[in-house]
């Protein structure tokens, strides 16, 4: 549902936050249209405040809903690379073409642990107007995927995912340069990414991948869960 500048999306048989979500609104009157919607929906909902800009009447709003705090995303940005960058190390990564779209939402899924029902709504970004699709491979076993949306210059990088048997191997960071690449050759200037927070004494192997790749933070949005 979409309102203003951002958006109420529910799609419960996804446990990911990014699929329940409601996200990019700071009006009390919009969130509480969206909020309204979210409740008539099931799953763990939440609500994505950034932190920086939030208000006291918003905090207020947060403690009279009874949303509880839970975890928190960073959003990094970066802007474009000034030449190409390389690839290296053993995993190859390509473009993603129509008759890749079945392996693609197969991997995106198995390496979320999404259940397999949702293989179709990731295949169909394959092809799609605005939509760049990348697969990883180890010595021709697709391992990994990645996807990228573009529009007006801009570009937004997610869909990074792993097998677990082929993690820690440099599937992710190739896939990061080869859609920085992309967007490249594409026209566009500033291409933005969200991952965890960071938490102290807890590895996190997306942040530190990212952070290598230039990327740097520009706010933390955090997530409060809807009660039942």
């Amino acid at each position: 549902m979409p309102l203003d500048d951002g958006c109420a999306i529910s799609l419960p048989s996804a446990p990911a936050i990014g699929l329940n979500r409601v996200f990019a609104l700071n009006d009390i009157d919009k969130l509480n249209v969206a909020v309204d919607w979210m409740k008539t929906k099931t799953g763990r909902r939440h609500v994505q405040i950034n932190e920086a800009s939030a208000s006291d009447e918003l905090r207020g709003w947060l403690l009279d809903k009874g949303l509880v705090e839970n975890g928190a995303w960073v959003k990094l940005t970066r802007p474009a690379p000034s030449a190409p960058l390389a690839i290296e190390g053993p995993v190859r990564t390509r473009l993603a073409g129509i008759d890749d779209a079945a392996i693609f939402g197969k991997l995106m899924c198995a390496g979320f642990g999404f259940p397999t029902g949702l293989e179709p709504l990731w295949s169909c970004l394959v092809g799609k107007k605005g939509w760049v699709c990348f697969i990883a491979e180890l010595e021709g076993t697709p391992v990994g995927t990645g996807a990228m949306f573009i529009e007006d210059g801009c570009a937004w990088v997610g869909g990074g995912a792993t097998l677990a048997e082929y993690r820690n191997r440099g599937a992710q960071k190739a896939l990061i340069n080869a859609r920085l690449n992309e967007g490249l050759a594409q026209g566009v200037s500033l291409f933005a990414v969200e991952t965890g927070q960071p938490q102290e004494g807890q590895p996190n192997i997306s942040f530190g991948n990212l952070t290598k790749a230039g990327f740097k933070l520009s706010y933390i949005r955090k997530n409060y869960l809807l009660p039942n």
